[in-house]
């Protein structure tokens, strides 16, 4: 029998997410076969010298971190610099996944549709006048950088667009501002290195206290409705599935990634990729793929040997 191999489960860290990361390290040990792995955990925001005194006997990293100094390739650059193999995305599409701007652009040279947007600036005079005149109302304002929705709003009258901008602006010093969508919004995983596969669309339904998907609505138990699959019809989730593949790619993603979309009048706008969605048992890429025969702990493994076949352990 094959010894266990060692995995470094990396989660916590120090950005606005943290509370998130520890929640899904928990459930990601827990499904772990612990017949398979030896599990060593860490967090970084106190365990930073011990992963690098431990990687030589470290086989593989699993990164559940959110935010900025974790999702955004700070530690995967880390992981590469000792040679340890991790699942996801590298430095790159990290980096490029989490910001909002970078991504956007990426999109429209891919030719995926993605709404109209500006770009504002913290030290940008007249920052109202610009959002009205070049976006109008009603508009969405979130950080260029960072996830779970943190600092997002979506305006609708002009009373509420400066407190809003000033709130986005707690979270970092450019803003990406871009028309509001009001439709059904769709989400869609996708798995695997050279071959990319995608699994079944999900519908999300906020609970009518939350006026869009914001961090309460992903994270309080109940407070939204997850529909998998979706109420779509054939060719619209094929064309979502598309787009998902179409955005991993753009944004130089690799192993696992899970695309946020919003469909109106059949028409679909793709808004962000996720290059570390949230893992839970209960989060959207896991019952996705759960809603496609593969348990939780199927889809640790899965993670780990696309991690390991695209980034082989370095002596």
């Amino acid at each position: 029998m094959r010894a266990p191999l060692t995995v470094a489960l990396i989660s916590g860290g120090i950005s606005s997410e943290r509370e998130v990361s520890l929640k899904s390290g928990d459930q990601v040990y827990a499904a772990l076969d612990k017949d398979k792995y030896r599990v060593l955990r860490y967090d970084p925001q106190t365990d930073i010298g011990r992963l690098v005194a431990d990687a030589a006997l470290i086989d593989v990293a699993l990164i559940i971190l959110h935010g900025q100094f974790g999702e955004d390739g700070t530690v995967q650059g880390l992981l590469d610099l000792l040679g340890i193999p991790y699942q996801g995305s590298g430095v790159l599409g990290s980096a490029i996944a989490m910001d909002k701007l970078v991504s956007k652009q990426l999109y429209e040279t891919s030719g995926i549709p993605t709404p109209a947007y500006i770009t504002i600036h913290r030290d940008d005079g007249s920052k109202v006048e610009t959002c009205l005149e070049r976006i109008g109302l009603p508009l969405v304002i979130k950080p260029a950088k960072g996830g779970s929705s943190i600092g997002m709003a979506i305006v609708k009258t002009r009373d509420i667009l400066e407190p809003a901008i000033r709130e986005a602006l707690r979270y970092g010093d450019t803003l990406v501002v871009e028309t509001y969508i009001q439709g059904t919004e769709l989400t869609v995983g996708v798995f695997g290195n050279r071959d990319i596969t995608a699994l079944p669309v999900i519908e999300i339904i906020p609970d009518t206290r939350y006026e869009f998907f914001d961090y309460h609505a992903k994270y309080l138990p109940g407070a939204s409705q997850e529909i998998c699959p979706a109420r779509i019809d054939d060719t619209l989730t094929e064309k979502a599935q598309t787009y998902a593949i179409m955005a991993h790619r753009a944004l130089f993603c690799e192993g696992y990634s899970r695309t946020d979309m919003m469909l109106k009048d059949r028409e679909l706008y793709v808004l962000e990729t996720n290059t570390i969605p949230g893992m839970t048992e209960t989060s959207l890429l896991p019952r996705a793929a759960k809603t496609a025969g593969i348990s939780f702990s199927r889809l640790m493994d899965i993670l780990i040997e696309l991690g390991m076949e695209s980034r082989p352990k370095r002596a």
